[in-house]
């Protein structure tokens, strides 16, 4: 029986490739959107050309009630998934005096509180099947480092690190992997307006990085070869750290 995995945010960048990928190791894809649902549909046409399933789920992932209520009710018609990849998420940039409240929770309540609000109502039904699982949960160079003008953004994907470590450790006993994989400057539209020439300079490798690259670590993590890695934090980043 094929597995299958869910992927937040898979309308675009890093989750629309991890989608891609997955699809192309075998396993059956659950793609949540938001708001760009043509953008999703793009890539489960891919994902279905992959040979395998391809499914929509929309939840706004910083809303506890609609994601808990839109993921209870894909398990009650499909069953359990046998992983996660928690890759939506959001950025409100700017130094942190001008910072308004909004930037702030918007950010936390996204990036952070969506950990939870996303794994909180799959963890025991995927549990309760008895099959192990896998969880990749997208953090940043930002989480690991800190960022200029990036407090509110370093700040959720820290504590996302710091949720992994803590969940591997609850969950190793039950064969559920549990890590993170944290993308330094990837080529997606989050970052289509920085200064590309100065940020460049930064990189040792001397260019951004690509969904796929990122997407291909994940792919390894959801594997069988990685049953063995859990509570692990690994960068894809061209050596800038």
């Amino acid at each position: 029986m094929t597995r299958t995995i869910l992927v937040t945010g898979a309308s675009k960048g890093i989750g629309a490739a991890t989608a891609r990928r997955l699809a192309q190791d075998g396993f059956d894809i659950v793609l949540h959107y938001n708001s760009d649902r043509d953008g999703a549909e793009t890539v489960a046409k891919d994902v279905l050309a992959s040979g395998v399933q391809a499914r929509l789920v929309q939840f706004d992932i910083s809303n506890r009630d609609a994601t808990r209520e839109a993921l209870e009710n894909d398990i009650a018609e499909h069953g359990a998934p046998y992983g996660i990849i928690l890759n939506a998420g959001v950025t409100r940039d700017g130094p942190f005096p001008a910072l308004e409240d909004d930037d702030w929770d918007s950010v936390i309540h996204t990036n952070l509180d969506g950990f939870y609000n996303v794994i909180k109502p799959l963890l025991m039904p995927i549990i309760q099947q008895r099959k192990g699982g896998r969880i990749v949960a997208l953090t940043s160079i930002a989480g690991i480092a800190g960022n200029r003008g990036q407090v509110n953004y370093s700040a959720s994907k820290a504590g996302i690190i710091g949720a992994v470590k803590s969940l591997a450790l609850e969950l190793a006993k039950r064969k559920i992997t549990v890590n993170a994989v944290a993308p330094g400057i990837i080529e997606t539209q989050m970052t289509k307006d920085l200064p590309e020439d100065e940020v460049k300079a930064m990189i040792p490798m001397r260019r951004y990085g690509t969904a796929d690259e990122v997407a291909a670590t994940i792919s390894f993590l959801c594997s069988d070869d990685a049953s063995y890695v859990t509570r692990q934090v690994i960068s894809v980043n061209g050596g800038m750290l």
